[in-house]
């Protein structure tokens, strides 16, 4: 046989969680809304990522498929066409080299300047001993500008 609830807990007494009859207070919402809002912001972001990834990947199939159907329709339509084909896949190779170059200088850029910045802050919190990490990301970023000037192929 069960114990009856009420002798034990009177009608004033509330637990965490209110049944069915019982109504939510303001406290209790407020919790709930503390776990909803992070969980909701969280599925958000990572569902928006998930579909611009799944987006970008179509817009890069789409432009391959279109790409090589014109470089088919070059081909069988002259003995012209093959040069032009051929001369259409060196231009792109050109271009592709070109914006990875670009890329890479940039990048380098960047890393130097973030490699000095630590170097400035850490110094003035840290002290002059611990500067010297800021030192790694900025000759990363020396090594690459030191590859594209000297060490890689030149684009042309």
């Amino acid at each position: 046989m069960q114990p009856d609830l009420r002798a034990i807990c009177p009608t004033n007494c509330k637990g965490k969680y209110p049944g069915k009859e019982d109504e939510m207070d303001s406290n209790q919402l407020e919790s709930l809304a503390e776990i909803l809002v992070p969980i909701v912001a969280i599925v958000s972001v990572f569902t928006f990522t998930t579909i611009m990834i799944w987006l970008g990947n179509k817009q890069k199939e789409r432009e391959a498929f279109y790409k090589a159907e014109a470089l088919r329709r070059i081909t069988e339509a002259s003995g012209e066409g093959a040069k032009a084909a051929i001369e259409m896949l060196r231009e792109d190779d050109r271009r592709k080299s070109i914006k990875s170059r670009e890329g890479i200088k940039i990048s380098g850029l960047i890393n130097i300047g973030v490699g000095l910045g630590m170097v400035a802050g850490m110094r003035q919190m840290l002290g002059p001993k611990l500067a010297y990490v800021g030192l790694v990301p900025a000759l990363i970023g020396v090594a690459m500008l030191v590859y594209v000037y000297f060490l890689s192929a030149p684009a042309e």
